[in-house]
C-alpha cells in the first residue's frame, strides 16, 4: 500500500516537474521573441541596416499574410535602357547618379503591360519583400472603395465613428470618410518621424506589435481644425481608415486585401500586412511587397482599376481618388496636391503617386502609359527628405517621357 502511495507521489512530482519546465520554457521563449522584438525594433532605422531591416520587416515583427493566388498577371519584356539625365532646380543631373545616392533597392518602369526596365541593388532581387511604408496609404484607400462599391460602407460622407464607435469620444466623432481621406479631418497630430515624443512616435511602436493596441493611441486625439478645411498630413487618419474597412466589412484588412485586391489583380508574390499586439493591421505604412506587385497596383489605377480582365478598383473611385476637388488639396508649384491618399503635382502631365518615407515610390503617368515603382533604404531621409520627395516627381516625369 505504502509502495502504490510512494508510486502516485513520485508520477505526480514528475507531471509538476514536467509542466514546470513547459512554463519555463514557454516564459522563456516568450521573453526572447519580445526582446528580439524590441531589439528589431531599436535597430530598424539605423543607417547601415536599412536595406536588410526594410526587406525583413514582414518576418521580424508580427504580421499577416496576404496570399497570391495561382492566376498570376504576366508581364512581357521590351526592356529600354534608362534616359542618362534629367532636369532638377535648373540643373541637369544624373539619372543613374539619383538612383545610387537615394539607396534604392529596386526599380521598374512598366508600359502597359510590358517592362521596360527592371533592376534590384544593395541585396534585393524580384522575391524581396519590402516594407513600403506610406504607399500603403493608397492600398489603403482602394479597399475603401472596393468596400464602398460592394455596399459595406455607404458613402464616403458617413462619419468614421459609424464603423469605429470607440473613437466617437476622440477627434474623429463625426468626422466623415472623405476628409480623413483628404487629410483634412482635422486632428491634431505631429507626423515629425525624428521626435520620440510625436504622436507619430507613439503610434509606431505599437504597429509593429511592442506596446499596447494602435487605437489606444488614436482615441487621445483631439480635433484642431474644422474638418474639410485644412490639409494636414497625418498617418492617423490613414490608420483610422484601416479600421473603418475592418469594422465595415467583419473581416481583417489582410484577409480583404487578398480576396477582393491580391488575388484578382494577379499578384505574383504573396504579400504581407503589420499588425499591433491586437491583430489590427499597421494600415498607415505596414505593408510589405515586392516591387513588380507594387507596378501591378500602380497599373490598376493608370487604367483607372481595370487590370487583369476585370474592374478591381471602381473607375469613378480611381478617378475621384487623383482629383483635387477643393482649394487647400490643390498641388502649388513647391507641394504637391493631395487626393483621396494619393499625391498629385502640379503641371499638366496628369500624373499620381504613393510616396513613402525613404524613397518608397510608385509613380502614375496615364498621358504616357508609364508606370513606375522604386523601392529604397535612404540614409540621408532626415536631411532632405521632403526635397527628395518634390525630385522624385521630376525624375519620375523624365523616364516618363523618355520611355513612352
Amino acid at each position: 500500500m505504502a509502495r502504490r502511495r510512494r508510486s502516485r507521489w513520485v508520477k505526480y512530482f514528475v507531471r509538476s516537474l514536467l509542466v514546470l519546465f513547459v512554463l519555463v520554457v514557454a516564459i522563456v521563449v516568450l521573453n526572447y521573441k519580445l526582446l528580439i522584438g524590441i531589439y528589431h525594433g531599436k535597430t530598424l532605422f539605423e543607417p547601415d541596416k536599412l536595406a536588410v531591416n526594410f526587406r525583413s520587416a514582414d518576418q521580424r515583427f508580427r504580421s499577416r499574410l496576404v496570399a497570391a493566388g495561382d492566376d498570376v498577371s504576366p508581364f512581357t519584356y521590351a526592356l529600354r535602357e534608362l534616359p542618362e539625365y534629367y532636369q532638377y532646380g535648373g540643373a541637369t543631373l544624373g539619372v543613374s547618379e539619383f538612383l545610387e545616392r537615394t539607396d534604392t533597392t529596386g526599380f521598374i518602369v512598366t508600359r502597359g503591360d510590358a517592362i521596360l526596365y527592371e533592376q534590384y541593388f544593395l541585396g534585393n532581387t524580384e522575391q524581396s519583400r519590402c516594407i513600403v511604408w506610406s504607399v500603403s496609404k493608397s492600398v489603403v484607400s482602394a479597399l475603401v472603395g472596393i468596400a464602398i462599391a460592394e455596399g459595406y460602407i455607404t458613402d464616403v460622407s458617413d462619419s468614421v465613428t459609424d464603423y469605429i464607435p470607440s473613437l466617437a469620444t476622440s477627434g474623429y466623432a463625426g468626422v466623415s470618410i472623405k476628409d480623413v481621406l483628404q487629410m483634412s479631418s482635422g486632428i491634431k497630430f505631429d507626423e515629425d518621424y525624428f521626435d520620440a515624443s510625436s504622436d507619430f512616435n507613439r503610434m509606431a511602436p505599437r504597429s509593429v506589435g511592442l506596446g499596447g493596441p494602435i487605437e489606444g493611441v488614436l482615441e487621445t486625439l483631439e480635433r484642431e481644425h474644422e474638418p474639410g478645411v485644412v490639409w494636414e498630413y497625418a498617418s492617423s487618419d490613414s490608420q483610422v481608415l484601416g479600421m473603418v474597412v475592418r469594422g465595415a466589412t467583419g473581416v481583417d484588412l489582410a484577409s480583404y486585401t487578398e480576396s477582393k485586391l491580391w488575388k484578382p489583380a494577379g499578384m505574383e508574390f504573396d504579400a504581407y500586412w503589420l499588425t499591433d499586439s491586437s491583430g489590427v493591421e499597421s494600415a498607415f505604412g505596414g505593408l510589405n511587397l515586392t516591387l513588380r506587385d507594387m507596378a501591378r497596383f500602380g497599373n490598376i489605377y493608370l487604367n483607372d482599376g481595370y487590370w487583369h480582365d476585370r474592374q478591381i478598383v471602381p473607375k469613378q473611385w480611381v478617378q475621384a481618388s487623383v482629383t483635387t476637388d477643393e482649394d487647400h488639396l490643390r498641388p502649388r508649384e513647391a507641394k504637391p496636391g493631395y487626393g483621396y491618399q494619393w499625391w498629385i503635382p502640379a503641371g499638366d502631365e496628369g500624373d499620381f503617386l504613393a510616396i513613402g518615407i525613404y524613397g518608397q515610390a510608385i509613380y502614375v503617368n496615364p498621358l504616357r502609359n508609364i508606370v513606375i515603382a522604386k523601392t529604397s533604404a535612404y540614409k540621408g531621409y532626415e536631411d532632405d527628405g521632403e526635397e527628395l520627395e518634390l525630385e522624385m516627381v521630376a525624375f519620375m516625369r523624365s523616364i516618363a517621357k523618355a520611355l513612352e
